[in-house]
């Protein structure tokens, strides 16, 4: 096997094992689900809808999923329960690839943007320092020049743990005391990310959600800043959610995407939740791309949302 098929094979490892309680949790009512049933009725489609809500997929992509079966069976003459697996996940797979037009398998960045901007937001203990500290392996390793900014000011903490991560990567950290204005370390660090020729910046910000009109002006402030560096600044906007708050995390996304224009989703802590369908259900609701998923606590577990792989893994090959 080459080195490709050796990094691919891990890959999928690693997404399997992180999402076997999801997984688990899914096939196991499913197969109390089908047994003892002949054919795909109201009784049984009642039962499905009531695993995917339970499984944190949400309500109303719950409900959109079982009209696209409903449709199937009807239009397809499927009769068989043995059939309501794989037409769940081509169901899934689609809704998935509405929000996702393609799948990225690496981390390289587009060449006219220099450098490449990406501000983090999210509560604070959604495992957003450690997703950006992963992120920011990530694209070290893929040899691009990264640097950091703190602009999470508010907690002392927040700016100890990011600092604490760019030693670990090995990559510089733009940061002030607890407390300095969010707006000028991003300016600060952009400012220096240019002068260096560095390729990627990944700003932290506080995850405050108790003031929405606070939050959304520190938001656009920090991204005005920017863009007197860098026009194009913030390239992306990424919001972190923990998948094992379930409904919690489109609480979040729905606080977050009201205060500022979210582009991409992290959904971080799959490997200990059985409630990875969160990961569609959000995608679906928010019309936003998940980018990254967080499947463990090592520092390569931050991978690349392959919608193809994802559905695989949680169904099988």
């Amino acid at each position: 096997m080459g080195l490709f098929g050796l990094f691919n094979r891990e890959k999928k490892e690693s997404l399997d094992k992180g999402l076997s309680k999801t997984k688990e949790s899914i096939f196991k009512r499913l197969g109390r689900l089908i047994a003892g049933k002949s054919k795909v009725d109201d009784d049984v489609l009642d039962e499905l809808e009531e695993i995917l809500i339970t499984s944190d997929v949400g309500v109303d992509t719950t409900l959109k999923i079982i009209e696209r079966i409903q449709e199937r069976v009807k239009h397809e003459k499927y009769q068989g329960t043995e059939e309501l697996n794989t037409i769940l996940r081509e169901e899934i797979a689609a809704l998935l690839a509405e929000n996702h037009k393609s799948s990225v398998d690496d981390f390289d960045l587009p060449q006219e943007s220099r450098p490449y901007v990406i501000m983090v937001v999210g509560v604070n203990g959604v495992g957003k320092t450690t997703t950006i500290g992963k992120l920011a392996y990530r694209f070290k390793k893929a040899g691009k020049k990264v640097m950091l900014g703190a602009a999470d000011t508010f907690r002392a903490a927040a700016i100890e743990q990011l600092e604490v991560w760019a030693q670990r990567v090995d990559v510089p950290i733009v940061k002030q005391k607890m407390g300095a204005d969010p707006a000028s370390v991003a300016f600060d660090t952009v400012s220096s990310a240019k002068a260096q020729g560095a390729d990627v910046v990944i700003i932290d910000t506080a995850g405050r959600l108790h003031n929405k009109i606070n939050l959304m002006n520190e938001l656009s402030k920090i991204k005005n800043v920017m863009k007197k560096i860098v026009p194009t600044a913030p390239d992306e906007v990424l919001l972190v959610l923990d998948g094992s708050t379930g409904q919690n995390a489109f609480e979040q996304a729905k606080q977050f995407t009201k205060a500022t224009e979210v582009t991409a989703l992290a959904i971080t802590k799959l490997d200990g939740t059985a409630k990875g369908g969160v990961v569609i259900g959000v995608s679906d609701q928010f019309s936003i791309p998940v980018k990254y998923i967080g499947i463990g606590e090592g520092i390569e577990d931050l991978q690349l949302f392959d919608k193809k792989a994802f559905v695989d893994s949680l169904f099988g090959e």
